[in-house]
Order: structure tokens, then C-alpha cells, then sequence
């Protein structure tokens, strides 16, 4: 379900497109966009991180686009986040000494610390590769190729959740078997 409300905004977006223009495929995602956080906000009674910060950035760079009819500003707003991501994962890390995605998802993952940094490392990679990779497509393709790839680039993030999650699965806590013994409670 999750997944299907995530892809909702990038499928108008790109339908959008194929029917009319930038322009009107913008104006589709910033709608999507919002009525998408709106159900996430009803389904959570509240709104991720990571969901404001996309919300902020379609809404600034949608209203760019369509207030000075450039298309620059919505092809380059994910080469933003995801370095805006990078920055935030590194001076978490590196300067404040803090896991940020610990932070985040600690109370739902119990993991050992070395696995919290080599997932912050991982997550900092899988951003700049996506930074790099949406800032070469936007600068020296067209944006019919952009579009496109915005659509069949979500092979990446599936494929890297699904890579997190393998990495993940072998380091949670293993359940006792219901035929071990217990530990005994103190008296």
C-alpha cells in the first residue's frame, strides 16, 4: 500500500506529460503531491520526515517551474534531495556523531551499531549515486528522457530497499524457538 501511495504522484506526473506538457505534469505532481500527504497524514496522524521534505520541494520547485515556465527547476529538484539527503546522513555521522537513520528507525530495527553505520554509509552512497545519476539525465538528455527516466528509475530504489532488507534480515535478533527454556524472571 505503501509503496502504490509513493509511486501515485510519479504516475500522474509522467501520464501527465505523455498527454499534455512539463508544465501541466508539474502542476499534476504538485496536486498529487499534497492530496498524497494528506492520505499519509489520515492513514499516521502524522507525516515522515522524508515526506515534508519531498512535500517542501515539489511544492518550491513545482511553483519555480510553473511561475517562470522553466522546466529546470522540477528535473533538478531530486538531484537536491538526494544531496541534501547525503549532506544530512554525513554530518550526522561524521560531525555530530549521530545515526540519524538510527534515529529514525532504532525504535522499529533493534540492529548493532556497526550495521546502523554501514546502512547510514550505504544510504549515503545510494544518494549520491542517484544525485549524480538524475543530474547527468537532467543536463545532456531531453526532457522526454527525463520524464522517462523518472518513471523507470524507480528499478533503483526497489532494488536497493529490497538489498537493505536482505542486509537487515541477517542481523535482527533471532526469536527463541517456543521450545527453548525461558530465562527466569529475577525474585
Amino acid at each position: 500500500m505503501k509503496f502504490l501511495l509513493d509511486l501515485f504522484p510519479i504516475v500522474l506526473f509522467f501520464g501527465a506529460y505523455k498527454m499534455a506538457d512539463i508544465y501541466t505534469a508539474t502542476a499534476i505532481l504538485m496536486a498529487a503531491t499534497v492530496v498524497q500527504s494528506g492520505v499519509m497524514y489520515a492513514m499516521e496522524r502524522k507525516l515522515a520526515t522524508m515526506q515534508k521534505i519531498t512535500l517542501v520541494l515539489v511544492l518550491g520547485f513545482g511553483a519555480l517551474t510553473l511561475g517562470l515556465h522553466d522546466e529546470r527547476f522540477i528535473k533538478w529538484k531530486p538531484t537536491l534531495l538526494y544531496s541534501g539527503l547525503t549532506m544530512a546522513l554525513g554530518v550526522g555521522q561524521f560531525v555530530l556523531k549521530k545515526n540519524f537513520l538510527k534515529l529514525l528507525l532504532g525504535s522499529q530495527l533493534t540492529l548493532p551499531d556497526v550495521v546502523w553505520q554501514r546502512l547510514n554509509l550505504s544510504w549515503m552512497a545510494y544518494c549520491i549515486f542517484m544525485a549524480s545519476l538524475n543530474a547527468y539525465v537532467a543536463s545532456y538528455f531531453s526532457t522526454e528522457a527525463w520524464v522517462n527516466f523518472k518513471l523507470w528509475g524507480y528499478a533503483f530504489p526497489l532494488v536497493f530497499i529490497v538489498a537493505q532488507g536482505v542486509y537487515i534480515a541477517k542481523h535482527l535478533p533471532k526469536d527463541l524457538p517456543k521450545d527453548a527454556p525461558k530465562e527466569e524472571e529475577p525474585v
